[in-house]
C-alpha cells in the first residue's frame, strides 16, 4: 500500500522534479500528492533568512494542516560577484515573485561587465520533511557553476539557461532530465533525503 507524501509547493516546475526524483528511488510506495489537492491551504510567506528556514516553513505549515507527511525545499542561485545575491531571493529577485523572464534578465544585466573567470556561482537547495507527530528532516544539495553572457536552452525552469554546470558548456536547460537530475542541487537534497522519506513512512512493505 502507498503512503501519501504532500509536496509543498505551487511551482509547477519543481513538482515534475520531485515526483520524477522520489517516485524513482520509492519504486511507487510512495504517493505524492500536490497541495492542490487541498484548496484551504494558503501560500506560506518565505520569512526566513536561510534557505533551510524557509523549507522549513513551508513543510511545517502543510503537515500541520493536512494531517499528512509534508516535504518542501527551497532553492536560489548564489553568484561569486554579487556577493552571494540573490540568494534566498532568487524567486523574487526582480521585484516580482516567480517572474522567471525578469530575474534572468536582472542577473544578466548585473553580471554585463564581468568577465567569464569571474562569473563563478552556485545552486544550493535545502529539502525539508516534516511528519505531523513533529519529526523532520534536512538535506542540501548544490550545483556548482558559472553564469553565462546570454540564455540558452529550454528545458528546465528558472535559472537554468544561464547556469552552466561546472566543466560544462552548455546551459542546465539544455540538459536532459537524467543528466540533471544526476548533479542538479534539486536532485542531489531528495536523493540525500529519500531514504528518510522511506523509513517514516513505514518502509516499502
Amino acid at each position: 500500500m502507498s503512503k501519501k507524501l504532500v509536496i509543498a509547493t505551487r511551482n509547477a516546475g519543481k513538482i515534475i522534479e520531485f515526483r520524477r526524483i522520489l517516485e524513482a528511488v520509492s519504486a511507487g510506495a510512495v504517493e505524492l500528492v500536490g497541495i492542490d489537492q487541498f484548496p484551504d491551504l494558503v501560500d506560506v510567506e518565505e520569512t526566513g533568512t536561510t534557505f533551510q528556514e524557509n523549507a522549513l516553513l513551508k513543510a511545517r505549515y502543510t503537515a500541520k494542516m493536512t494531517g499528512l507527511p509534508s516535504i518542501s525545499d527551497d532553492s536560489g542561485l548564489c553568484i561569486d560577484a554579487l556577493e552571494g545575491a540573490p540568494g534566498i531571493f532568487s524567486a523574487r529577485w526582480a521585484g516580482t515573485h516567480a517572474d522567471d523572464k525578469a530575474n534572468v534578465e536582472k542577473v544578466l544585466d548585473e553580471l554585463s561587465a564581468v568577465p567569464d573567470e569571474k562569473r563563478g556561482a552556485y545552486f544550493i537547495c535545502v529539502a525539508a520533511l516534516v511528519m505531523p507527530d513533529g519529526r523532520e528532516e534536512v538535506a542540501e544539495g548544490r550545483f556548482e557553476g558559472r553564469i553565462l553572457h546570454s540564455a540558452i536552452g529550454d528545458q528546465g525552469f528558472g535559472y537554468d539557461p544561464i547556469f552552466a554546470p561546472l566543466g560544462m558548456s552548455i546551459s542546465s536547460a539544455q540538459m536532459s532530465a537524467d543528466e540533471k537530475d544526476a548533479c542538479s542541487h534539486r536532485g542531489k537534497s531528495l536523493r540525500l533525503i529519500a531514504p528518510h522519506v522511506i523509513e517514516m513512512l513505514g518502509g516499502l512493505g
